[in-house]
């Protein structure tokens, strides 16, 4: 997604990149990055998807593993610096110290790495019949929630099976966040069924915007992603979505308008504190 000024109110443009991640093909993976990231120079703000270098499956995560600062990275970099954005990198499986993490990284519009977000929950499902999956065989889970500053709004970050728990998203709302951006790779069996009702179900909660960011869904790929790539406003309206196929969708994040939700129904200030609180134990 990619967050640009405009002239009307506090209001700014967000874009959403839908890639096909190709197996096999990591340095096919980065062109399709820049190729996509050139079209779209006005735009400061950008997000990819969730484990873009590598097919996404427990058995290709090892052999697909970078160093952060890596060749990926290096890639987004580059091309936050070349277009002036804020680049949010989606995900890329992380080695470091012989340990494994599904990491999401992101870059100012000078180039420099603001930060490092690691995947909090794993994603660890086995439905009989449909789909069975253990992230936690490669992957070691992340314990640091991650948010930053921009121009336009404060923004947090989590990867996929994290748009599940809805602790995370409320300790980001608590410190101020405007819009959550959840790179992701829902599946076939929990797509249709909880992709646009977890974003949804994000934003009433919390009154924020949701960017909810998956590949492209590829029958050929060995895990088969749901697509439909989304943002939804703070009232819990899809504002802009994706079908299946790879494409780029835009979408205004206006912050008056999230201001004015949150005085007509002000839950954020309702919450009874003295009953119930939810708290981070780390930062």
């Amino acid at each position: 997604c990619c967050l640009y000024s405009k002239k009307t109110a506090p209001r700014r443009s967000g874009t959403i990149c839908c890639l096909k991640c190709l197996a096999h093909r990591s340095q096919q993976n980065l062109s399709s990055i820049c190729n996509q990231s050139e079209a779209r120079t006005t735009t400061p703000k950008h997000w990819k998807v969730e484990c873009f270098n590598s097919p996404y499956g427990t058995n290709y995560f090892p052999e697909y593993a970078e160093k952060i600062p890596g060749e990926s990275t290096q890639v987004l970099s580059e091309v936050a610096k070349e277009h002036g954005i804020h680049l949010i990198g989606g995900s890329i499986p992380e080695e470091d110290g012989g340990k494994l993490y599904n990491a999401c990284t992101v870059f100012a519009p000078n180039g420099s790495m603001l930060m490092k977000y690691r995947k909090i929950h794993l994603f660890d499902i086995d439905v009989p019949g449909k789909i069975c999956f253990r992230e936690s065989e490669a992957f070691s889970p992340g314990s640091t929630m991650c948010t930053f500053d921009t121009p336009y709004c404060k923004i947090g970050i989590g990867i996929c099976y994290d748009i599940r728990f809805a602790e995370l998203a409320h300790v980001y709302t608590k410190r101020g966040c405007q819009l959550l951006v959840y790179p992701g790779a829902f599946s076939m069996t929990t797509g249709p069924a909880h992709w646009e009702l977890l974003q949804r179900a994000r934003a009433v909660d919390n009154q924020v915007y949701i960017a909810a960011v998956s590949p492209a869904h590829n029958e050929n790929d060995s895990y088969v992603a749901w697509g439909h790539s989304s943002v939804v406003n703070p009232w819990g309206e899809v504002v802009a979505k994706a079908g299946s196929e790879e494409t780029i969708i835009y979408a205004d994040i206006d912050l008056k308008y999230l201001s004015d939700i949150r005085q007509q129904i002000p839950v954020l200030k309702q919450k009874r504190q003295d009953l119930y609180s939810v708290q981070a134990v780390q930062n």
